[in-house]
């Protein structure tokens, strides 16, 4: 890696079709910097400190600290000085989850993270040892019991909603296939996505998706969409020293001349005048 340009980490280097989740404990002595990965990944500190910086925002990293990143998400640990993090970290894709699951764990959008004490760290530690046990013995249904740890820990996190999250009308009076249609955007929207693409994932024709998604969150498909490459390409160029081009394109943007367009319509200033702070002054 050089300097600041992050690095995207891609699934063929950590897992496989044979193995689509794999449980690591990792020693941290420094800092990670910031990059971003195809796949999800969860971690629970077992020991160590310092500060977790996840889309730009910093927080405290201790004992109890549990965090799950999505692919939509980019993020960097930096320990504190003379402080060694020791942590479990669990890689995993989509198809991990069943589809009812994954709709229902991540159907709204934020950051989740929690610090954990007492017997509720206690419980939670012993669902990651568990994984971790399997994993290194390998025995007869190690990863269904693996699974299961699995996906009790992400129904927990779940349950105790550290933080309020805010999303597009993710309330029940959503139709489950927009809400489906939505959280697959939310996570794939720095691949090449079609109106056709997402209609057929939520399992309605192009016309009446469209129509539908326009009704329900306000604006049309390819508008959210946008919104959502935007949103990450301002947080990468603040925060990164990643050139534009690559921003562009590390956001799902396939032109220049489109992204820099759409970017100044949304912002009122170029992503070069953001990241130079020259952006224009407006006089009433």
């Amino acid at each position: 890696m050089n300097g600041n340009q992050p690095k995207r980490l891609l699934n063929e280097q950590y897992l496989s079709e044979s193995a689509p989740s794999r449980i690591f404990k990792h020693r941290i002595e420094g800092s990670i910097e910031v990059h971003w990965h195809e796949f999800f990944e969860m971690a629970l500190v077992l020991e160590g400190e310092g500060v977790h910086v996840l889309n730009g925002k910093s927080m405290r990293l201790a004992p109890g600290s549990l965090f799950l990143v999505t692919p939509a998400d980019f993020h960097e640990i930096i320990p504190d000085p003379s402080s060694v993090i020791i942590l479990y970290d669990v890689v995993f894709t989509q198809h991990v989850l069943r589809q009812e699951l994954f709709q229902w764990l991540f159907q709204s959008s934020g950051e989740r993270v929690c610090d954990l004490a007492g017997t509720v760290f206690a419980a939670f530690r012993a669902e990651f040892d568990r994984m971790w046990e399997e994993s290194e013995l390998q025995q007869a249904g190690s990863e269904w019991v693996a699974q299961g740890a699995l996906e009790r820990v992400l129904i927990d996190m779940a349950r105790m909603g550290a933080r309020d999250r805010e999303d597009y009308q993710a309330g029940g009076h959503v139709h489950p296939s927009i809400r489906i249609a939505v959280t697959y955007i939310q996570h794939h929207f720095r691949e090449p996505l079609t109106l056709h693409h997402v209609a057929k994932h939520a399992g309605l024709s192009d016309n009446y998706f469209s129509e539908c998604f326009r009704r329900q969150l306000g604006i049309p498909f390819q508008v959210f969409l946008q919104e959502q490459r935007l949103q990450f390409a301002h947080a990468l160029l603040k925060l990164t020293e990643l050139p534009v081009t690559e921003v562009c394109l590390a956001s799902g943007f396939r032109t220049l001349n489109h992204f820099e367009r759409a970017f100044k319509k949304k912002y009122n200033h170029t992503p070069r005048e953001l990241r130079s702070g020259q952006r224009p002054q407006f006089v009433d």
